[in-house]
């Protein structure tokens, strides 16, 4: 049993926890995106900048950077202690080591804490206190699993119906060959055997795999944890698949159907509603990252496809205005970042009509957010910027290139990687070999001045999101 003095302790450490949140000083911030859109790459950019702000000036629209108020930021141990963490360390380590390598794709929810001390810079604040301290909770997690979120308000019948039309187009409908033969082979009103329900399940995961591929690139994919299993990973609530209506034999009880309906409503239940009761419910900002330039280059399906998987991940998170009540008990998403990352993957005069391609991809939800009191921004942006710009005179025209070394390749190349529309264009203008956006391998630039890698507005995405907080 616990001592008076442990619970005395317990007691004060809640105390102190809910006198930050009290203060504002504490932020939990997700960031999330869909497969290679740069989430671990851009948190970690985010921790080592914040980690070295005082070596140089890497962040110059960073205003407690600018105006000499940063003391320091450090790692403390993180609040969450069922949470995996962010292993910032080993990420860098591979990013800036002897031979730079882009890690591992997000395939689990992690977390790290940092702690910033800062000067206040409100005379209130600075007679209250003349230091003060922000704890920033990161929580970088996979946006395939936000994919999930539509699924709770879908019955089993509805959510088959929606996934079965989608495969009536291409390149579903190819791809979708194998288990849709597996589907007609099996008697949905037979009496539930695992053996045939694995069967199904499995030729289900593998042809959302296929959809996933780079050379396909669909992001609407349901369910996510079929993908991106996580601690799921072969259990009977990741076995089940989408059927067809029932016909005259209905929907028998210990039948197949009766089987997968159940592991689809236990899969809302203990996968879906619990991971949102748990996590989503407590984020106070958002950033989403997106990769428009291999959704490009794959053509208009691919294209529209991450414009809707865009919105049914933004479906899950509640929005409004943050006050004292809702910082304590039922925390809201108050600022939300839409950024469009590898910007240095075109040339600099490229980065204005990113942003106004993201800006009409999102404006649907984003409307919905600023509706509801969220300040809302759009961003091209660049965690680690690989390359860098080059103006050179071509056939009596000046164009930029951009110079580095692409995916594969050892050395470095000038190249010119084309020119980004400044509207979404319509599905007749999507000549085939219109889009070609190379990847970049990570690497130092050679204009590189600081001992921090150089980046394309992280610190305007950090004044967005924490600025008010630094204050």
């Amino acid at each position: 049993m616990a001592t008076l003095d442990q619970l005395a302790r317990g007691a004060v450490g809640q105390l102190d926890e809910w006198m930050h949140l009290a203060m504002d000083r504490t932020v939990r911030l997700a960031v999330t995106g869909l497969n290679q859109s740069g989430k671990t790459v851009f948190t970690t950019a985010l921790v080592h900048h914040l980690l070295h702000a005082l070596d140089g000036v890497n962040l110059p629209f960073l205003q407690v950077v600018a105006e000499g108020r940063l003391q320091g930021t450090r790692i403390m141990l993180q609040p969450d202690m069922d949470v995996p963490a962010f292993r910032y360390d080993s990420y860098l380590r591979a990013l800036l080591g002897a031979k730079p390598a882009w890690p591992v794709p997000t395939d689990a929810l992690s977390e790290i804490r940092l702690a910033v001390r800062f000067r206040p810079s409100g005379m209130v604040s600075r007679r209250i206190t003349p230091n003060a301290t922000l704890y920033l909770d990161i929580i970088d997690y996979p946006g395939e699993w936000l994919l999930d979120l539509p699924m709770l308000h879908l019955s089993f019948a509805e959510w088959s119906a929606q996934t079965l039309q989608r495969c009536e187009e291409e390149p579903r409908r190819s791809l979708s060959e194998e288990w849709r033969a597996r589907l007609a082979e099996i008697d949905l009103a037979q009496p539930a055997r695992e053996e045939p329900i694995r069967i199904l399940g499995e030729s289900y995961t593998r042809f959302l795999m296929a959809c996933k591929e780079a050379k396909v690139g669909l992001s609407f994919l349901q369910p996510g944890r079929f993908t991106i299993p996580g601690d799921f990973r072969g259990a009977p609530l990741l076995m089940f698949s989408p059927v067809p209506p029932p016909d005259h034999q209905g929907n028998p009880p210990g039948s197949v159907r009766e089987e997968l309906e159940k592991r689809f409503e236990s899969y809302k239940k203990w996968v879906i509603d619990t991971f949102f009761s748990l996590h989503f419910n407590t984020f106070d900002r958002q950033v989403v990252l997106l990769d428009l330039l291999s959704a490009m280059n794959r053509g208009p399906g691919a294209f529209a496809d991450r414009q809707m998987a865009l919105e049914a991940i933004l479906q899950g998170f509640r929005y409004g205005q943050a006050n004292l009540f809702t910082r304590l008990f039922k925390p809201r998403i108050d600022k939300l970042l839409f950024a469009v990352t590898k910007a240095d993957f075109v040339a600099a005069n490229q980065h204005a009509n990113l942003e106004r391609l993201l800006r009409q991809m999102v404006a649907r939800p984003a409307n919905d957010a600023a509706f509801s009191g969220v300040e809302v921004k759009t961003q091209a942006l660049a965690s680690l910027r690989c390359t860098r710009t080059v103006v050179r005179e071509h056939d009596g025209r000046r164009l930029s290139f951009v110079q580095g070394i692409p995916k594969g390749r050892d050395k470095e190349t000038l190249l010119f990687p084309g020119e980004i529309p400044e509207t979404i264009p319509d599905p007749g203008e999507w000549d085939a070999n219109r889009f070609h956006f190379l990847d970049f391998e990570p690497r130092r630039p050679p204009d590189a001045e600081t001992a921090t890698p150089p980046h394309i507005r992280l610190d305007h995405a950090l004044e967005f999101l924490l600025g008010d907080k630094l204050k």
